[in-house]
């Protein structure tokens, strides 16, 4: 009989104990906004990247959860701190008037978590013109079905959470329901809060038909800038460096990263100013497609692309005079 791995990153079903697994060995680690894993390097920045990065270490299947528990955050270990009681109210006198008790200072309200930014639309339906692979695992957040070719499409319930994930001074949760916990585990539980009546497998539309790849629309950005050059980083994991192309323009960078995972991200990014094309350059790395533009003037750019509004911010770049 099939069983399920219980190792972190791994989740499938085996019925052989020699199969290989590949898995994270160590705990998650949530610092500062930043979520990866302490067994290996990557960093990223929201919940559903946090789950896209690859398992580290090749071992075999478990049903007994061996990962080592987290160290407790800071403010967890705040939690567990004895509570300071309120200050005593202080008599105060007036000259020969009667004492007077000063006002009880009121305790400081906790701090509210920030508000997450907004998910990007997604299709709430399966291509019906796209064979769905056996196993695939359904993309709303906090359902994890597998793909079951002998289940009937109309009998599927999904149970899943329609919000974002939210970490916030230790405790752990989402966005559209009240639950909140401290561990990672017990979070990876919390039950989906909505039903809709069907699974989404494949998002309807963002297939290229004719080569069986999903097309990404658009990708996280973040730049920095030196006197003379801006460095900037497109982030899309796996990308093919093999099949990757990526052309500079006078104001412009074409780009086609074909990924490991059959996905497509094509775009003409426009750019705030213009470069030097041939001394511009590009790295492929295991998580993000970085580039080195040269820029041709040597001014300072508010933003990286030409399509989106100025700021206003005055940014400083180089290393600044003194006084």
């Amino acid at each position: 009989m099939a069983q399920k791995c219980v190792h972190k990153g791994c989740g499938k079903l085996f019925s052989d104990p020699e199969e290989d697994c590949v898995y994270h060995p160590e705990p998650p680690i949530f610092h500062e906004g930043q979520k990866g894993w302490k067994c290996c390097k990557p960093r990223v920045l929201t919940f559903d990247e946090f789950l896209s990065i690859p398992p580290c270490t090749t071992g075999k299947h478990s049903t007994v959860d061996d990962t080592p528990a987290a160290e407790p955050s800071p403010a967890q270990n705040q939690l567990t701190d004895d509570v300071v009681p309120p200050p005593k109210p202080i008599a105060v006198t007036n000259g020969g008037d009667k004492a007077t008790q000063a006002p009880t200072p009121r305790p400081s309200q906790p701090s509210q978590p920030p508000a997450p930014s907004p998910a990007p639309p997604e299709s709430e339906s399966d291509d019906p013109d796209t064979e769905i692979p056996v196993g695939t695992t359904c993309r709303r957040r906090g359902c994890n079905a597998s793909y079951n070719p002998t289940t009937p499409r109309t009998d599927e319930q999904c149970v899943h959470h329609p919000g974002q994930a939210l970490f916030h001074e230790g405790s752990k949760g989402w966005t559209c329901c009240k639950r909140r916990v401290l561990e990672f585990d017990e979070f990876m539980k919390i039950e989906g809060c909505n039903t809709k009546a069907r699974h989404r497998f494949m998002s309807k539309g963002n297939k290229n038909k004719g080569a069986g790849e999903e097309v990404v629309e658009s990708v996280r950005h973040d730049y920095y800038q030196t006197s003379t050059s801006v460095i900037a980083s497109l982030y899309l994991k796996k990308i093919d460096k093999e099949r990757a192309k990526v052309e500079f323009a006078e104001q412009a960078v074409q780009l086609d990263l074909p990924t490991a995972d059959k996905k497509r991200y094509r775009e003409t990014v426009p750019l705030y100013a213009p470069i030097d094309k041939e001394k511009s350059s590009f790295k492929v790395m295991g998580t993000k497609l970085e580039l080195t533009l040269v820029k041709a003037d040597g001014s300072s750019w508010p933003v990286l692309r030409g399509d989106e509004r100025a700021t206003g911010e005055i940014i400083q770049v180089g290393r600044p005079g003194r006084a």
